[in-house]
């Protein structure tokens, strides 16, 4: 008799930007469209990636309020094996070059301002240190590991410095720290790829004010993003049909 096949394993890829997640759906223009009290869903089947590895991609929205309310519905509802956030940050000028990959090692909230107790205090409850132990070296894709910091804004250039000493930091982004916090609480494998769509220095952001340029950068980093893809499933498939299989 020929043994029951194994249930797919689950992996759900975090998409919060706008300009990020158009790019994404145009990769993928086909994919039956399944809504959700967040944002838009799909599942999709990529070239190359392992065929029992079922991948769907959930658009939260931006800023933290969302990233943090779409990664705990995404685990309540999907119960991923994985979750992978792909996206875009503002790289610190000096510090890394547009284009470049960063695999997020920990992320620091960094717009908490509390004036009546210890404001380092309550900035280290949201900084989130990724647990990455179960991710096999080497890499299958060219990345940089670094800490990100993240806030409800764009950079602003005259804290660059502050940011990039106080915190041993190589960019910023809006969501990456609730998606942190959010899965480090419930224990969920988490991967975060952001690669770096424009530069920021004390003397101002290139895409400050030019859209345009942005969602450009966006569309190449996302595509990018998409092709290195299926090689970290293949990557992780044995770690994840393995946690897959003890369910």
């Amino acid at each position: 008799m020929r043994a029951p096949s194994s249930p797919p394993v689950r992996v759900v890829v975090l998409v919060a930007a706008e300009a990020e997640w158009r790019a994404v759906r145009a990769s993928f223009p086909r994919a039956a469209s399944e809504p959700t009290p967040l944002g838009e869903s799909f599942r999709a089947a990529l070239p190359a990636a392992p065929p029992d590895l079922a991948v769907r991609f959930f658009h939260t929205g931006w800023g933290k309020i969302a990233a943090a309310a779409g990664t705990q519905y995404a685990l309540d509802r999907w119960q991923p094996h994985l979750l992978i956030n792909l996206g875009t940050c503002g790289g610190f000028r000096g510090a890394v070059q547009v284009g470049e990959v960063l695999l997020v090692t920990e992320t620091v909230v960094y717009d908490i301002h509390e004036q009546m107790g210890d404001p380092a205090a309550a900035r280290a409850h949201y900084r989130t240190r990724l647990d990455l132990s179960w991710l096999p070296r080497p890499y299958p894709a060219r990345v940089r590991p670094a800490r990100l910091v993240s806030a409800d804004r764009d950079l602003i250039p005259q804290e660059v410095p502050h940011l990039r000493d106080a915190y041993q930091a190589l960019a910023g982004d809006w969501e990456s720290g609730a998606i942190a916090w959010v899965a480090a609480r419930q224990r969920a494998r988490l991967l975060i790829l952001r690669g770096v769509s424009d530069l920021v220095d004390a003397a101002g952001g290139e895409a400050y004010g030019d859209l345009a340029l942005f969602q450009a950068r966006a569309a190449a980093v996302m595509r990018t993003l998409l092709a290195q893809l299926p090689a970290w499933l293949r990557h992780v498939a044995p770690v994840l049909r393995q946690a897959g299989a003890v369910e």
